[in-house]
């Protein structure tokens, strides 16, 4: 009977192994993508991992890679220990060692790519399923451990994605509440329009609500501020006004004496910059700049 038993697991684990690779190599129009793959991917450093339930959209769509990732694997960590005793450190030291040579050879093949994000997700599956396992098949009749080894898996699963959400959210910068620019001290006396007189773009009224940047004619002003390394958003709205005497201008940002955007005519811009030091805005012609603000990035615990 237990003999029986055990061809039954190792022909279920075989299918099983079979149908994995399958999706790993073949899957999602995998051969066919590689015809344009000429160079090797990979990705050797952890980032936000997304382990979420996925939703009714995110299955229509196609959208449950990392989800399926993680299910996918769960029972490997049953279906071995099951076959041959082993414990933990044994059992995830061959798992990862087998999934590292399986994105190896992907990567290699051009049919995907190593990415050490999958590995974790893989393998962090196989751990909850072996645990589950463990958990289960502590309780007498074949029944009750397939029902006990079924709840623990998805208990184990809501605990590892809470667990994942927590991490990522420690480990994530939000946005902070929405500055004015002119409420850091510049390296120079701004003058600001005290009145934020209102001016025509395109025949469109523009009103400042929070502070007026200009200079005019040939004129250059460079305001410049201190950020001592904060990762922001900078966002600002631009435009010359119709009344100007020459219909020419131009705006430029710098981070650390490098140059990273110019702007002219007329229109809107939000930017995510990091690390930035010092910031100069320099303002050429007759262009307007206008309710210039930024948005401090930091993570929750600060």
């Amino acid at each position: 009977m237990r003999t029986k038993q055990h061809k039954i697991i190792f022909t279920i684990l075989i299918i099983y192994t079979a149908l994995i690779l399958y999706f790993l190599f073949f899957g999602v129009g995998r051969p066919g993508a590689a015809i344009s793959i000429h160079e090797y991917r990979f990705n050797l450093i952890p980032n936000i991992i997304y382990l979420d339930i996925p939703a009714i959209s995110d299955l229509k769509y196609f959208r449950f890679f990392t989800f399926g990732n993680f299910a996918g694997f769960i029972p490997f960590g049953i279906l071995i220990p099951m076959l041959y005793r082993c414990n933990f450190f044994r059992f995830i030291s061959l798992f990862l060692l087998s999934i590292l040579i399986i994105e190896t050879v992907q990567m290699l093949t051009f049919l995907g790519s190593f990415d050490i994000n999958d590995v974790i997700v893989n393998s962090l599956g196989a751990a909850v399923g072996f645990c589950a396992y463990k958990i289960g098949f502590r309780f007498k009749g074949i029944r009750k451990e397939l029902v006990v080894t079924a709840m623990s898996v998805v208990i184990l699963s809501i605990g590892v994605m809470v667990f994942s959400e927590l991490l990522n959210k420690s480990f994530t910068k939000i946005e902070g509440p929405i500055m004015a620019l002119n409420e850091l001290d510049s390296n120079r006396n701004v003058q600001m329009d005290k009145y934020l007189q209102s001016f025509e773009i395109d025949h469109e009224k523009i009103e400042p609500k929070i502070n007026l940047y200009g200079s005019e004619g040939d004129g250059v002003e460079v305001f410049t501020y201190s950020f001592d390394g904060k990762d922001i958003v900078l966002s600002l709205n631009y435009g010359i006004p119709d009344n100007a005497s020459d219909y020419d201008g131009m705006i430029i940002i710098s981070v650390d004496g490098k140059e990273v955007e110019t702007h002219s005519n007329k229109g809107s811009s939000e930017s995510y910059m990091d690390e930035v030091n010092e910031l100069t805005i320099t303002i050429k012609g007759n262009v307007k700049l206008w309710d210039v603000t930024f948005k401090e990035m930091k993570y929750w615990w600060n």
